[in-house]
């Protein structure tokens, strides 16, 4: 089932149109079809919906169906689940969130680590200086279009979204994670692969944005480390600076780029902005962080990549990336699940990125997979050079 899913999935987000006969049972022709307007386009390409969570519920659209897409010419297939991580990176996915704004069960259309709006066509990004800082722009003729949505098959996620259900293990709550030191609860670690420095980088949900509550443990966990040089994937300067009290953080006084990069990391943005940081890195001293808001997604794929690029392994990679998941679910970083996450995750987004079947395949050299990357997104062999020596650096037991 997964293997029939995962390649419907990808042929849906590079055709137009296909056909879901095979898909139609008893149950599913049971549940009406509805249709809906979008009510708004979020920043990194989420779309909502005009039709709320409950109606889709009351009609028959239960978490873990299966169900068919169509906006405009384009239709995609997908399930429903309650969180982006439900389905794997770049597979998209009917959302029921609730809205922190309003309260509302809201449903979202989205690509988890993707851009839905962008990938459908159906608008265009673009940079403002008013709040919030963005705006979409719509297709022609896409500025009313009519979202249809039908059922394909009841309850034909349920397997997969078992495997997915990590998110209910996890708070904001600091009392919950007893076992965790404040760095961990933070998601706040040194990078200890092969061929970097002694705690030379690190990683972090981010130490300025309070929505995890975990900004003040980042902060006193960034002092400790003696960061120098920090990359935010996820906010720009003036977003960066809007934070309470940031100008009181240990944060405040490192060298700092904001990038506010966007999840999906395989468009032109994304791969300029990665570029911007890196040579801000190879440019200046550490120790460094790299951090995200979570530090999982953004931040995951960025220290992988060094990882990649200083000479670690394909399981050195992964279980650094399932930290995070320790960190945040309890999941156990060598458990068969944790596995399959790294597998269905960084390892697909590293194996995609370098443009190769799979990272642990036999005679794969990440290291120079990594530094083609590099050239790839812009870098010359001056900045790599000086990327390496500054990550090859120790930094450990510096006061």
């Amino acid at each position: 089932m997964k293997k029939l899913f995962t390649l419907l999935l990808l042929a849906a987000l590079l055709l137009s149109s296909f056909s879901v006969t095979a898909f139609a049972e008893d149950k599913a022709a049971d549940v009406p079809q509805i249709e809906a307007k979008i009510a708004e386009i979020k920043k990194y390409g989420n779309i909502v919906l005009s039709v709320g969570a409950e109606t889709m519920q009351a009609l028959g659209y239960e978490v873990a169906d299966m169900i068919l897409v169509r906006i405009g010419d384009k239709e995609l297939a997908m399930p429903i689940g309650t969180a982006y991580s439900d389905v794997d990176v770049a597979n998209p996915i009917c959302c029921y969130k609730t809205s922190s704004s309003t309260g509302q069960l809201l449903v979202i259309l989205a690509i988890n680590s993707g851009d839905l709006a962008t990938t459908m066509g159906i608008a265009e990004y673009r940079d403002i200086e008013d709040a919030p800082g963005y705006e979409w722009v719509f297709a022609e003729g896409l500025e009313d279009v009519t979202v249809s949505i039908s059922m394909m098959d009841k309850q034909g996620y349920a397997a997969e979204y078992a495997l997915h259900q990590l998110g209910s293990n996890r708070s904001n709550n600091r009392e919950d994670y007893p076992d965790l030191s404040d760095a961990a609860y933070a998601n706040f670690r040194a990078v200890e692969t092969t061929g970097m420095g002694v705690d030379t980088l690190y990683r972090s949900s981010s130490p300025v944005n309070p929505a995890l509550n975990r900004d003040k443990e980042a902060d006193a966990a960034l002092l400790t480390a003696l960061i120098r040089t920090v990359m935010n994937m996820a906010d720009s300067e003036k977003e960066m600076r809007s934070f309470a009290d940031f100008s009181l953080k240990n944060y405040a006084s490192c060298d700092i780029i904001a990038l506010s990069m966007g999840i999906d990391y395989t468009s032109d943005d994304y791969r300029e902005k990665l570029a911007e940081g890196l040579r801000f890195f190879a440019s200046h001293e550490g120790p460094y962080l790299i951090h995200c808001k979570e530090g999982k997604d953004r931040a995951g794929f960025a220290a992988a990549l060094l990882e990649c690029l200083m000479g670690a392994s394909a399981d050195e990679v992964a279980r650094d990336y399932m930290l995070t998941f320790y960190n945040f679910y309890g999941l156990d970083p060598d458990s068969d699940q944790a596995q399959q996450i790294a597998a269905s995750n960084i390892e697909t987004i590293l194996a995609t990125a370098f443009g190769i079947p799979s990272i642990r395949d036999e005679g794969v050299d990440l290291r120079a997979c990594a530094e083609a990357y590099l050239r790839d997104i812009g870098l010359t062999e001056d900045e790599i050079a000086a990327l390496k020596q500054n990550l090859s650096a120790d930094y450990g037991g510096i006061q």
